[in-house]
């Protein structure tokens, strides 16, 4: 049953669209128009876990660097915590946090330089920020110890927890995922996996997850669309996603509805 909270609506979006626009030719004067989203809509409530699932180039990506306001829509409206893009752009940057399969940083500096500098970006005390970076980080399961190890001698797992950390620094509402598990260790999987879990249930933290991993949204969201050349599907939770193409996996569930399987095929957007 859910509460008064978590039937607040945390992230509305209502048919959005993104079209890319390649030019060729000479002086590029050959204009091909590539729709990336084609009037996608969903709502997720308060204190969801919220997934986004499709093969690549599906659109799930430019969904996310639409809502956290790197990308404008070509159509469509989204709403964040009652406020609207572009108009409230500056308020959901400070009320949102973001981590994407290839996090950027500074190599060459450590783990606690990197996360410092984050803070200070969002005017965080240096103090209280290295407290929360340092427990953030245990809970995820990097030692103490390499918080001033380099970032460059890292592995993509252990860089990939200073990712999901430098986007709690702020404690945020709300958490865009873009695959933040791809390429990791079964244990870091595991690690950042539970550490979700454990955001939602005692921060009561809104998380939107795009992922190519079936196991993993099946385990963590409460609801889940099918995407596939930038158009939703169908929605539902798991079961219902199972039970209504009459599928023993989300894998079984997604060729029935969209199609199509999982191929390494080339992202276009």
């Amino acid at each position: 049953m859910h509460t008064d909270a978590e039937n607040q609506i945390a992230i509305q979006v209502h048919d959005i669209k993104k079209v890319f626009v390649k030019r060729s030719g000479f002086l590029g004067t050959q204009r091909k128009e590539e729709w990336a989203l084609k009037g996608i809509s969903f709502e997720v409530r308060v204190g969801e876990i919220y997934g986004l699932l499709g093969p690549n180039g599906s659109g799930k990506s430019t969904l996310i660097r639409i809502l956290s306001t790197l990308l404008v829509p070509d159509g469509g409206e989204v709403t964040i915590l009652g406020h609207r893009l572009p108009q409230d752009e500056t308020w959901i940057r400070r009320h949102i946090g973001r981590v994407s399969v290839d996090a950027a940083f500074y190599k060459k500096l450590s783990t606690r330089e990197n996360l410092l500098y984050a803070a200070q970006l969002y005017g965080l005390n240096p103090k209280k920020a290295e407290k929360r970076a340092m427990e953030i980080l245990e809970q995820l399961g990097l030692e103490s110890r390499r918080f001033n190890d380099p970032l460059e001698e890292m592995s993509r797992g252990m860089q990939q927890k200073v990712a999901v950390t430098r986007a709690l620094l702020i404690n945020p509402p709300i958490l865009l995922l873009d695959e933040p598990t791809t390429g990791l260790d079964p244990k870091s999987k595991r690690d950042v996996q539970a550490f979700l879990e454990h955001l939602r249930t005692s921060e009561g933290t809104t998380i939107l997850l795009t992922t190519h991993d079936m196991a993993e949204a099946e385990r963590l969201c409460d609801y889940i669309s099918f995407l596939a050349k930038g158009c939703k599907v169908v929605e539902g939770t798991a079961e219902q996603l199972k039970a209504q193409a009459n599928a023993g996996s989300l894998d079984e569930a997604f060729i029935a509805f969209a199609g199509e399987g999982f191929a390494n095929e080339e992202e276009t957007a």
